[in-house]
């Protein structure tokens, strides 16, 4: 599994990728979910690999921080429990995968604003299939 490139970037207009509100982003981009996914259920019975591109927008601003890791989301912890939310059980749908990620991040990491995007290898002749959402807390 490759390792997760997490940055924090300051976004600098409204057509953002992940298209979230506010300047003070972290994204997490390419993070690797094992999973049993699919609606053949043969599919599903078999380990596969979906990436995710995940930007929450913390409840503070990153000025306001002050260094202090209590004021905003460990991505480290994000990334882990992402992980661990993606492999609990088998799922027919990517679009309900990352609607359940979307909520986890929102209630258990205390962000302002999620978006999650998920790839899927899955289609001969296509790079991937993807689905893409943003909630607000």
């Amino acid at each position: 599994m490759k390792s997760c490139c997490a940055s924090v970037i300051r976004a600098v207009n409204a057509d953002d990728t992940a298209k979230m509100t506010e300047s003070d982003t972290i994204h997490l981009r390419g993070l690797d979910l094992p999973v049993r996914i699919g609606v053949p259920e043969d599919e599903r019975a078999a380990w596969q690999t979906l990436e995710a591109d995940v930007s929450l927008r913390p409840g503070v601003r990153f000025e306001e921080m002050h260094d202090d890791l209590a004021l905003t989301a460990d991505y480290a912890a994000v990334a882990l429990r992402l992980r661990s939310l993606a492999a609990e059980k088998p799922r027919r749908l990517i679009e309900t995968l990352a609607a359940e990620m979307a909520d986890c991040v929102l209630k258990e990491f205390g962000a302002a604003e999620v978006g999650v995007e998920l790839r899927k290898r899955i289609l001969p002749g296509c790079d991937h299939v993807a689905v893409r959402l943003s909630r607000k807390a």
